[in-house]
């Protein structure tokens, strides 16, 4: 049987024309497209069949997978749903047990080199995996033998793409990231613990689109949302260019809205779209609630601290100092600004006091 187009199963659960063209609409401005790309995603998605989808879990929380399917925006959710073929999802999934198993089989053979891998939490290597299992076997060699078949991964959340806690010091299970047992496949990582659900939602609507993967970083993230620190877009980036920060918090500086970067926040070192896209169909983020980045989405965030230590030692983020530094240099450009100010009155007075004694000699 031939899968649905997208807009096939769209127009079957009752979503009118109107909906339809605002979602692409929306996807096209998440994207960072013209408005000249609607009727393009419009087109992909009323002609593309349904991409099969394979999502394994490794260990992790499904913080990814909560992420995912609630969305605050009901219609992303249930867009996406129904943009892929979510044919495997031990979470979400109704099959369990060797129906469940014989559904990676099927979607292996018959969409060999066409399905797209989406893998949330990482394989153990330890004891051979054995600190993983799923349907009797280690993680891992499930992973490496779904992997083999798939057009490409997409490593969903701080898991799969770094390692996040499991893979902590001392790490005893040997938790490794899935780009590091997986070579031989495109990879997009999607950090963030969890990642922003409409960031995922994108991801996937611009490969369906494009039939191609996003635009990487260095590290492999998608730079439509990676390419610029938190601190780029943070409505507190003033306070902090002005050396303006919180001490201790609810302090009147707080109260008052100032950086939060001597609190612990990581924002000049956290490259994610939380300040732009943000959280809750785009209703706040962890700074405007009034506590500052903990960087989930960077590798090795737990090792640097997780949800908990501060970090208020980071030294140089382009051409900024620290925020000691900044606070110091902004008392010392006003200091040096007052002494010269001084300065040039006291010489402009003593040039009028010698300009009048001239005049009465003469």
């Amino acid at each position: 049987m031939e899968i649905e187009t997208f807009y096939e199963v769209m127009k079957r659960q009752g979503i009118t024309r109107r909906s339809f063209m605002k979602f692409c609409s929306l996807t096209a401005a998440s994207l960072g497209l013209a408005p000249g790309f609607v009727p393009k995603i419009a087109h992909a998605m009323e002609t593309k069949p349904r991409t099969p989808v394979i999502w394994l879990h490794g260990l992790e929380c499904t913080c990814c997978s909560e992420s995912f399917i609630r969305s605050a925006h009901p219609l992303t959710k249930d867009v996406v749903l129904s943009m892929i073929s979510l044919d495997y999802d031990d979470t979400l999934m109704a099959a369990a047990g060797y129906q469940a198993e014989e559904i990676i089989a099927d979607v292996r053979k018959k969409y060999k080199g066409n399905f797209i891998l989406a893998v949330e939490g990482n394989p153990p290597l330890n004891e051979d995996g054995m600190y993983c299992i799923q349907g009797g076997r280690p993680f891992v060699e499930v992973l490496k033998e779904t992997s083999a078949d798939a057009k490409a991964i997409i490593s969903w959340g701080s898991c799969a793409s770094w390692g996040c806690v499991q893979a902590a010091k001392p790490n005893p299970t040997r938790a490794t990231p899935v780009h590091k047992v997986i070579t031989d496949k495109p990879i997009i990582k999607v950090p963030g613990c969890p990642p922003i659900a409409e960031v995922m939602t994108a991801v996937i609507t611009y490969m369906l689109t494009f039939d191609r993967i996003p635009e990487l970083d260095r590290q492999g993230r998608p730079k439509m949302f990676y390419g610029q620190r938190i601190h780029d877009k943070c409505y507190r980036r003033a306070h902090f260019d002005a050396g303006q920060f919180v001490e201790q918090w609810d302090d009147d500086a707080a109260r008052k809205g100032y950086c939060l970067y001597k609190m612990g926040c990581k924002g000049p070192t956290t490259y994610n779209a939380c300040s732009t896209v943000r959280w809750n169909d785009g209703v706040s983020f962890p700074i405007q609630s009034g506590h500052g980045c903990i960087g989930c989405s960077e590798d090795g965030f737990w090792d640097k601290g997780g949800f908990y230590n501060r970090v208020t030692g980071i030294n140089q983020f382009g051409i900024e100092a620290n925020a000691d530094q900044v606070g110091g240099t902004v008392a010392g450009v006003v200091g040096v600004a007052v002494a010269a100010h001084a300065a040039a009155s006291a010489l402009s007075r003593a040039r009028s006091s010698h300009k009048d004694q001239n005049k009465e000699g003469n």
